[in-house]
């Protein structure tokens, strides 16, 4: 292990906990964005509930040596600021890729995704994924087309009595 100072030691535990219990972790090169730029990003961050903070290379890599993931020294040079989903890592994928598109100062470097590593192209096809609230509605209608079906079929034959009912009333009442 490294050896760091006492007053670095709380920083290393603080990132190493939220490599550890987050679900998605996305690495960024910020450099180059101006303030404003980097104002909003982090409003948007902050609206979707993302946890956006920078941080010191030295200490990340010792956390993650600790937290167990390994293969994040490579990404880890430049600056670096990390973002942190607690619940939807598709959420935060969408917001980094979409803002890199417009700011191509933003860079994205690389993530960590439930203790493992992934790549740019990854965080690239996490955000072309709909967000869980439509996948969740897209699962429930799915889950409820054959038993709606099933109700047409029945209304249907059900329709089909009563029309035969309503042919043999006319019937009687013309005779």
């Amino acid at each position: 292990m490294h050896s760091i100072r006492p007053e670095k030691a709380s920083k290393v535990t603080e990132i190493k906990e939220i490599l550890s219990s987050a679900k998605c972790i996305v690495l960024v090169n910020y450099c180059g964005l101006t303030v404003a730029e980097d104002t909003k990003l982090r409003s948007s961050m902050r609206t979707a509930g993302v946890k956006y903070t920078v941080v010191k290379n030295t200490l990340l890599r010792i956390a993650a040596k600790e937290a167990g993931i390994e293969g994040m020294d490579a990404y880890l040079e430049h600056n670096t600021a990390i973002a942190v989903a607690p619940e939807d890592p598709v959420e935060v994928a969408k917001i980094l890729n979409d803002f890199a598109k417009v700011h191509k100062a933003l860079e994205v470097k690389a993530g960590v995704l439930d203790g493992k590593m992934i790549t740019t192209d990854d965080i690239k096809a996490l955000a072309a994924l709909p967000s869980r609230e439509v996948l969740l509605a897209k699962m429930l209608g799915s889950m409820q087309a054959p038993i709606s079906g099933l109700v047409n079929v029945l209304q249907g034959t059900i329709r089909n009595f009563v029309y035969v009912l309503d042919a043999v009333r006319k019937e009687k009442e013309s005779a």
